[in-house]
């Protein structure tokens, strides 16, 4: 049946207006559909969780690459600190980085989306959904042909639809410090250490409205613990060209899914995509680029189904996410065989070179 033609007050109601939740609602309604975007904070800026660090291939996606100018700083060259702070540079012909005011760049997409006819509900939780015939009924709202679940990687849509869950994370922290600037503001510091980052790294970045700073490491719900975030500084900040003495402004906080797709991440009539269905690479906690990507493949693909009577959207939503298979390896070996001295011993060395820049630079497909 052809989206507008029925009793269902919406064809799609996406839970979350992460990258993922507007890339789906974009997409769909590009194609005409009715959406509903809900959204439980009522600033789509405030409390955020992600660090907004945009890899080139995001910023050149559909509506990505028009993000104002000013909401964003571009960035070529990484700098990689071993535990000794000894460094070294890497730079990929062509390639970059956009840090960004990650609020602003939110309240953007907010825009973009009320600018496309969509009804964003901004102070709205999901709380209650039930099977409705050949759709949902979600309480609050009405029905919907679609529902999507792109409300973090303790999804609530994935909860209370039975779907797949979660279950292995890193645990982020950073600090925002407004108006501060670095010594050397043209590159992304990332430091490798145990003891303050086991399961991953720290990072200190120049943003288009001062620094952003902090670290992540793996979460173990049985003995977990916060990220000694302000020891890490102390150990880094002069070598990263972070001032001495700055107050956080802002603080971000919040578990990172790191184990790949989640096995169920569709059911009858509803999807999870973005950090509720595990699209996030478990090796950098990068997820803007395949969140963004798979989120406008499921909204093209709900559009599809309903305008020209394409494939079930369930079925694409599964065969285009990414599987990570040898992200999932060095996961695995990072997470058991992480030891301080290789760094320190090999970072100048070509084959620890040449595995760094394929992590940063290289095409996120795998």
């Amino acid at each position: 049946m052809a989206a507008g033609t029925d009793t269902h007050d919406f064809d799609v109601t996406v839970v979350g207006a992460s990258f993922a939740g507007s890339a789906c609602a974009l997409a769909a309604a590009q194609r005409g559909l009715r959406v509903c975007v809900l959204e439980r904070k009522r600033d789509p800026g405030d409390k955020l969780r992600t660090t907004g660090i945009i890899v080139k291939e995001a910023a050149e996606q559909t509506l990505l690459n028009q993000v104002p100018a000013h909401l964003t700083r571009r960035v070529e060259q990484v700098r990689l600190y071993a535990p000794s702070l000894k460094q070294v540079a890497l730079a990929a012909p062509g390639y970059y980085f956009l840090t960004t005011d990650t609020p602003g760049v939110m309240r953007w997409l907010a825009e973009q989306l009320r600018a496309n006819g969509i009804d964003l509900r901004l102070g709205t939780s999901f709380t209650e959904c039930t099977r409705a015939d050949d759709g949902w009924q979600v309480e609050g709202l009405g029905r919907t042909r679609y529902l999507v679940g792109a409300d973090g990687a303790r999804s609530r849509v994935a909860e209370r639809c039975g779907l797949g869950e979660v279950r292995q994370f890193l645990y982020g922290i950073e600090y925002e410090f407004p108006g501060a600037r670095l010594a050397n503001a043209d590159a992304l510091h990332c430091f490798i250490s145990k003891r303050y980052a086991p399961g991953y790294i720290g990072w200190i970045a120049q943003n288009p409205t001062g620094v952003q700073a902090g670290l992540a490491q793996r979460h173990d719900p049985g003995h977990a613990r916060i990220p000694d975030i302000d020891g890490f500084l102390r150990r880094v900040g002069a070598a990263g060209g972070l001032p001495r003495h700055l107050k956080p402004g802002h603080t971000r906080a919040g578990l990172v899914p790191c184990s790949g797709p989640v096995a169920s991440m569709t059911g009858d009539g509803v999807i999870l995509t973005g950090d509720a269905a595990g699209i996030v690479s478990p090796v950098t906690a990068g997820g803007i680029h395949s969140a963004w990507e798979h989120g406008w493949a499921v909204g093209r693909a709900i559009a599809a189904r309903l305008r020209d009577g394409g494939p079930p959207p369930e079925c694409v939503a599964v065969e285009s996410a990414p599987r990570f298979r040898a992200k999932r390896a060095l996961r695995w070996a990072y997470d058991r065989l992480q030891f301080d001295w290789p760094f320190d011993l090999l970072l100048h060395s070509p084959p620890l070179r040449w595995a760094a820049e394929q992590v940063y630079f290289h095409k996120r497909r795998c």
